[in-house]
């Protein structure tokens, strides 16, 4: 409701001043300023009352209370006029308990002075007469609960949540025509993630037939695409007591065979070899024809071998009589190609399965280097520098893998190294800012497009979209500022200085409710993080600086306040708030990992998590741990509940963790230092992407194993992987993979249920 009132307001203002109303804009503006429903923003509202509590200004809180019950309490139901009466008496004792809690007595007795006359009948109000003349109200049975944090924090959010949920409602109570737009807006987009949701499915379940039609198929034709040996194919040239000798070892030589094609089964048949195309020197060109040539033999050929029917062949030796001079040269080749049939047949019973293989892949090349099972075992190792649509259909084909990978898309409109590449809350499109200064918003449903583009002239160091505005950009820079984008008008809508003293913004989040983001502001390094000459891979960052963490207000732009960071103020490199926006987790240069109260804007714990920088830090799905990741090249689960408890801890190669180098000609190095995420989940929590060298990789998170199990290899990648996301806005997993190439992989896949 709110974000459809204030665009509400700038559409009205924009035709105001289209028609030149200018009295009535400035009256709107006026009005706007002095708007006591505070734009249907609910934490505005709640905090208009505790600023009429804390002021001890009752008169202004009555009048306010009644103003919102005459406007928005009146319209609804009988039934939840007594929720209404206990928010109010709720509201009341709050202010008296603040009063005695400051030692306000005064402003106590002088509430029941002006209220009595409304309170004395009733009987929630019975025991509370004697409030102001108890010596220690907080320990009286009575009063007790009402002084507690507990009961102050219920209140609030109670509060919170009844306006929230009103305002929610409100299309149902009373609703202006003109924000009927926003209720449009939402079916379509809804039946948009329908339809996409639909589209996956569809292309999983084509995927599935596909793969299911085709193991039909080898298993019905997998005798046919089985290559017999080379005296089997030309039986039709022996004579009867030749047939009746091959014949006996038909059976075990089709054995052998079968155990030599082990993996024929999850092979694609267009790309078997011939198991044996190398013939002896002493082969008659009918042999290397195949049986097809062979059944092309003169008919009188097939006759003479009738007339051979009586001969005996045993020890290889001719006992023929009365035969022509021709004849016997004939039987003399046809004893000739037994015995070299014969070797054949020792030649394959002596070889075993894994030789048969070695010599197929050595007669024929090209149908080795296609081979789907080196695409499976690269699947199970380190992914290949190739990714292919058939390295992608043989995972998919594999059964134990816990996701399907039903396409890989590349984005190439960068040109230097990605810093940071981000989903959107949707899950539609993409932000993406690399070390040049160059930000590119794209979708990729249902093609990959370039929806706006940007060059910063200062260098940008961090980027976030805005949580409720998903139409909005937040990006920090190398100068002290932070910078409102808006992708679909394609500018800047503001930009404010935040500290010059300490100009590098190294980190941007903002709460899940949209009305705040935090900015982490450090001075300059010895070390820039984005210096890209050729330095050692093996160095630190040196990124030991001051800093700052502050809180910003995203629709007036203004700070809030300044965090303390104990025990001096230091660089914050990354930061994540929770679900709700309840709590933030940071993690430092210092190494220590920091669990802020967002609710009373204070530290509520930290610890050392690493040696060296903390360089990327997450909460977990049931949020009740986190997960860091710092310079040590330590993968560390962290329970929030006792600080510094360690529930698992694993150690990542250097690759996932930076510096990340990209070595080129002349002994030359790339060094980039880790900037955006480094590891992302999927829906459940139970899956981990990391970066590596040439793709990214999906662990297992198994809290009870000492090493993380590898699932699935993305691989795509030339260059490192610096940064990565997985948006599970969709049915179907988007996980994306950014190197220092500038290329950007865009990976769907589809989770297997078990």
């Amino acid at each position: 409701m709110a974000a459809a009132a204030e665009r509400t307001d700038e559409l009205v203002r924009e035709y105001l001043l289209f028609r030149g109303f200018t009295a009535a804009l400035k009256q709107l503006d006026a009005e706007i300023k002095a708007d006591r429903e505070k734009g249907f923003r609910v934490d505005k509202i709640v905090d208009q009352l505790q600023q009429f509590v804390q002021s001890y200004d009752l008169a202004a809180l009555r009048d306010y209370w009644s103003y919102l019950d005459r406007r928005l309490f009146s319209r609804l139901e009988d039934v939840y006029r007594p929720t209404v009466n206990k928010l109010r008496t709720s509201l009341f004792r709050y202010y008296l308990v603040h009063t005695v809690q400051t030692g306000r007595n005064d402003k106590a007795q002088e509430f029941f002075l002006k209220q009595a006359s409304e309170l004395q009948n009733q009987a929630e109000w019975k025991d509370w007469f004697v409030l102001p003349f108890l010596p220690a109200p907080d320990f009286n049975p009575t009063f007790a609960t009402y002084f507690s944090r507990q009961w102050a924090d219920t209140f609030i959010v109670s509060l919170h949540n009844f306006l929230s949920v009103l305002f929610q409602c409100m299309h149902i109570l009373f609703f202006p025509v003109i924000l009927n737009f926003e209720a449009e807006c939402l079916r379509s987009s809804l039946i948009q993630e329908e339809n996409e949701s639909l589209r996956h499915k569809l292309f999983a379940l084509q995927a599935e037939s596909s793969r299911m039609k085709k193991e039909e198929l080898e298993v019905e034709q997998g005798v046919v695409h089985h290559k017999l040996p080379a005296y089997v194919a030309n039986m039709d040239r022996l004579g009867d007591s030749e047939l009746d000798m091959t014949c006996s070892q038909r059976s075990t030589a089709h054995s052998l065979q079968s155990r030599g094609g082990f993996l024929s089964s999850f092979l694609s048949q267009t790309k078997k070899g011939p198991s044996r195309p190398a013939h002896p020197s002493g082969a008659s060109p009918t042999q290397t024809g195949g049986p097809l040539l062979a059944k092309k033999e003169p008919t009188n050929h097939q006759g003479t071998k009738g007339k051979e029917g009586t001969a005996s062949c045993k020890d290889g030796k001719s006992h023929f009589t009365g035969l022509t001079a021709g004849e016997s040269a004939s039987l003399q080749q046809r004893q000739k190609r037994l015995q070299e049939h014969g070797k054949e047949r020792k030649e394959l019973l002596s070889k075993g399965t894994s030789q048969g293989q070695s010599a197929e892949k050595k007669t024929d090349t090209s149908t080795a280097e296609t081979e789907p099972f080196s695409e499976l075992h690269a699947e199970q190792a380190e992914p290949s520098t190739k990714t292919s649509a058939g390295s992608a259909e043989a995972v998919g084909v594999r059964q134990e893998q816990p996701f399907i990978v039903l396409s890989q898309e590349e984005y190439g409109e960068h040109h230097s190294s990605i810093m940071y590449c981000r989903v959107d809350c949707s899950g539609r499109r993409v932000a993406s800012l690399d070390v040049d200064g160059v930000i590119k918003v794209w979708s990729f449903n249902p093609i990959m497009q370039t929806k706006a583009s940007s060059i910063s002239k200062s260098p940008l160091l961090s980027l976030e979209w805005a949580t409720k505005r998903d139409r909005l950009l937040l990006l920090g820079s190398g100068v002290g500022t932070v910078r409102l984008y808006d992708t679909e008008a394609k500018k800047n809508l503001c930009e404010i200085c935040i500290d010059e003293d300490m100009p590098r913004i190294l980190s941007l989040a903002c709460s899940p409710s949209g009305a705040s983001f935090v900015c982490s502001a450090a001075a300059q390094s010895p070390i820039s993080h984005m210096d890209f000459s050729a330095v050692s891979s093996g160095g630190k960052s040196m990124n030991q600086v001051p800093g700052k963490l502050l809180l910003w207000d995203t629709k007036t732009m203004k700070q809030q306040l300044q965090f303390s960071l104990e025990p001096e103020p230091i660089a914050i490199n990354c930061t994540a708030f929770n679900h709700n926006g309840n709590l933030l987790v940071t993690g430092a240069a210092d190494g220590i990992v920091r669990l802020f109260d967002m609710q009373q804007h204070e530290c509520a714990m930290s610890w050392k998590a690493h040696d060296g920088e903390v360089y990327s830090v997450e909460f977990s799905y049931d949020e009740n741990t986190v997960y860091s990741i710092g310079e040590d090249g330590k993968f560390i689960q962290w329970n929030i509940h006792r600080s510094g408890l360690k529930v698992s801890e694993y150690d990542l190669p250097s690759e996932a963790t930076g510096p990340f180098v990209l070595s080129g000609y002349s002994g030359y190095k790339q060094v980039q230092f880790p900037r955006g995420r480094l590891f992302a989940f999927d829906s459940e929590g139970n899956y981990m992407l990391t970066c590596s060298s040439t793709g990214g990789v999906i662990f297992k998170l198994n809290s009870g194993e000492k090493v993380l199990e590898s699932c699935l290899s993305l691989g795509g990648h030339r260059a490192p992987v610096v940064t990565v996301d997985w948006s599970t806005a969709m049915d179907c997993g988007t996980c994306l993979t950014a190197s220092m190439d500038g290329k950007i992989k865009l990976t769907t896949l589809l989770a297997q249920k078990s």
